[in-house]
C-alpha cells in the first residue's frame, strides 16, 4: 500500500465530510439574524419562532463542524509534514488568524447568542448573530486564502538556505484572483444551500398544514397563523436560492476565467479538452484511459467565453500543456507567467519531476465529471426553487404528497453536494501539485509515516464520522419534524431586581 493515497484518500474524506456543515454554518447563521431582525422590528412571534426554530438547526450543525474542522488541522502535521515544514511561513498565517481571530469571535458571540435571550437588550442580542455570522465568514476568508494559494502561489518566493517557501508580500496572498474568484463562488453556493434547507423544510410543513387548501380558506386562526409563518420561510428560502443560484452562475464566469490564466491545465481537463480548443463539451467520452477523446456532444465556440471572454478564442489543450522536455520543464500560467515562488523554484522543480517520474496533469476523467456534476446539481436545485415560488403565487398552497416529501429532502441536497463535487473538482484538477506549479503532491507527504499508521487512522475517522453523522442527523431530523416551537411565556424574577439564572434558550 501506498501511504501518499491513502493519506489524499483520508484528506479527501475528512475535507468532504467536515464541508457538508460549512456552507450551512456560513449562511443559516445570517439568515437566521434576518429572521431575528424582522422579529425585532415587527414584533410578531411568527419571526421569533422561524428564528428559534432555523436557529437550533445551525446550532446542530455548528457543533457538528466545530467538532469535524479540529480533525483537518492534525493532518498537516500526521501525514504531510514535508508540506508543513516547505510552506509553513505561508499557509500556517491564514490559518492561525482564522483560529485567532475569527473561531473565538464566532464562538464568544455564538454564547452569548444562546444563553443570552430574555437577558440581553434585544438590539444587544441581534447583534451577537450578526457578530456570529461575520466571524464564520471571516473564518471563511482566511482558509479560502489559504486555498487559493496553493491553486495560485503569490506573495512569497524560495529560500535556498533553508530550502522553504518564505512569505514576502501577506496582502498578496489575501488578494489573489483566485482567492477573490472562490470566495464569492463559495460564497453563493453557501447560500444555495441554506436557502433550499429553509424553503424545503417549510414547503414540506406548509404541506402537511395547509393541505392544498388556501390560506383564506383555513378558518382556525392558530392553523392560519402557522400556514402564513410557513409560507412566508418558504418564499423567503425560495427567493435566497433563486438569487444565490445568479450569483453562482456569475461567479463561476468569472472563476471560470480565473481558472484558465492560473491554471489552464485543471481548465482544459475540465473540458476534456485533449486538443486545442474553442468548444464547450456539452457531453465527452475518452478512451478506457481517460487519454484522449471518443466521442463528444458540443457548443462551437462557447469554452473560448467561458475562458478567456472572447466567443470563439481558443483554450490550450491537455496534450499541448503535457508536451515537455523534461529538462526544461517550466509551469506557467495561460500568458507564459509564473509566480516569484514558481519562478525561484524552478531548477528544483524540474529535478524533482524528473526523478519521480511525474504525471504532469490531472485525473482528466474525474475532474471533467466532478464538474459536470457541480452545475447540473445547482442548476437542478434553482430550477425547484423557480417552481417553488410559481407554485406558492397568492395563497395557495401545496399538497401533502408522497413525491413532495421527496423532491424537499433532496432539495437542500442537490446544492449540498454540488458544493462537494466542486471542491472535489476544485483539489483533484490541482493535481499532481500539491501548490502549483512548485510541490509535487507526492513530494509533501510525511516521510516517517507508514502506509500501515495511516490506513489504521483513516479507519479510525471513518467510523467516528460515521457515528457522527448517525447523531447529526437524529437530532436534525428530530428538530425537523417537531416543528414551530412554542413561545414560553416571559417570567418577572421572584423577588424585584434579582437575575434570572443563566439557562439555555432552547
Amino acid at each position: 500500500m501506498d501511504a501518499q493515497l491513502i493519506a489524499r484518500w483520508q484528506f479527501g474524506i475528512t475535507t468532504v465530510y467536515h464541508f457538508l456543515f460549512v456552507p450551512i454554518t456560513i449562511a443559516l447563521s445570517m439568515l437566521v439574524a434576518v429572521m431575528q431582525t424582522v422579529w425585532f422590528k415587527t414584533h410578531n412571534s411568527r419571526y421569533l419562532r422561524l428564528t428559534k426554530f432555523y436557529g437550533k438547526l445551525f446550532l446542530i450543525n455548528f457543533a457538528l463542524g466545530v467538532v469535524t474542522g479540529i480533525v483537518q488541522e492534525f493532518q498537516f502535521g500526521m501525514n504531510w509534514s514535508e508540506y508543513s515544514r516547505f510552506v509553513g511561513d505561508i499557509f500556517g498565517a491564514p490559518l492561525a488568524l482564522e483560529a485567532l481571530l475569527a473561531f473565538f469571535m464566532e464562538s464568544t458571540f455564538i454564547g452569548l447568542w444562546i444563553f443570552g435571550w430574555e437577558k440581553l437588550p434585544k438590539g444587544v442580542h441581534l447583534a451577537c448573530i450578526y457578530l456570529t455570522a461575520l466571524g464564520t465568514m471571516i473564518s471563511s476568508v482566511f482558509i479560502l486564502a489559504a486555498n487559493s494559494w496553493m491553486q495560485n502561489p503569490v506573495g512569497a518566493t524560495y529560500n535556498p538556505a533553508t530550502n522553504r517557501a518564505e512569505l514576502t508580500d501577506f496582502g498578496a496572498v489575501l488578494t489573489n484572483p483566485v482567492f477573490k474568484a472562490t470566495f464569492l463562488h463559495n460564497l453563493a453556493g453557501s447560500y444555495m444551500v441554506a436557502g433550499a434547507l429553509i424553503a424545503g423544510i417549510a414547503f414540506w410543513h406548509l404541506a402537511k398544514v395547509a393541505k392544498g387548501r388556501r390560506t383564506s380558506q383555513i378558518s382556525d386562526a392558530d392553523e392560519a397563523e402557522t400556514v402564513r409563518t410557513w409560507h412566508w420561510a418558504s418564499k423567503f428560502g425560495a427567493w435566497v436560492l433563486i438569487v444565490a443560484c445568479v450569483g453562482i452562475v456569475l461567479s463561476g464566469d468569472y472563476q471560470g476565467k480565473v481558472m484558465t490564466d492560473a491554471q489552464p491545465m485543471k481548465m482544459a481537463a475540465a473540458e476534456g479538452a485533449y486538443e486545442n480548443t474553442s468548444d464547450f463539451s456539452v457531453l465527452t467520452i475518452g478512451n478506457k484511459d481517460g487519454s484522449e477523446e471518443v466521442w463528444a456532444i458540443k457548443i462551437p465556440g462557447m469554452l473560448g467565453f467561458l475562458g478567456n471572454g472572447e466567443w470563439g478564442s481558443q483554450i490550450k489543450g491537455i496534450n499541448e500543456l503535457k508536451n515537455y522536455d523534461v529538462h526544461e520543464y517550466t509551469y506557467t500560467r495561460k500568458d507564459g507567467s509564473q509566480t516569484s515562488l514558481q519562478s525561484s523554484y524552478q531548477d528544483v522543480l524540474r529535478q524533482k519531476v524528473e526523478a519521480n517520474g511525474i504525471k504532469l496533469e490531472p485525473n482528466i476523467p474525474v475532474s471533467y465529471w466532478t464538474f459536470r456534476i457541480m452545475i447540473t446539481l445547482g442548476m437542478i436545485g434553482g430550477l425547484i426553487g423557480l417552481i417553488m415560488l410559481i407554485s406558492l403565487r397568492g395563497d395557495r398552497n401545496p399538497k401533502p404528497h408522497g413525491w413532495l416529501t421527496f423532491f424537499m429532502v433532496c432539495l437542500p441536497l442537490l446544492p449540498l453536494f454540488g458544493n462537494s463535487f466542486g471542491w472535489i473538482f476544485a483539489e483533484m484538477g490541482r493535481q499532481p501539485w500539491i501548490v502549483a506549479g512548485v510541490l509535487p503532491t507526492s513530494a509533501a507527504v510525511s516521510p516517517s509515516v507508514s502506509a500501515g499508521s495511516v490506513l489504521f487512522s483513516t479507519i479510525v475517522y471513518t467510523a467516528v464520522y460515521g457515528i457522527l453523522a448517525v447523531v447529526e442527523v437524529s437530532l436534525f431530523l428530530k428538530t425537523v419534524k417537531k416543528g414551530l416551537p412554542e413561545l414560553p411565556e416571559r417570567r418577572q424574577p421572584a423577588i424585584e431586581g434579582e437575575d434570572t439564572p443563566v439557562s439555555f434558550a432552547y
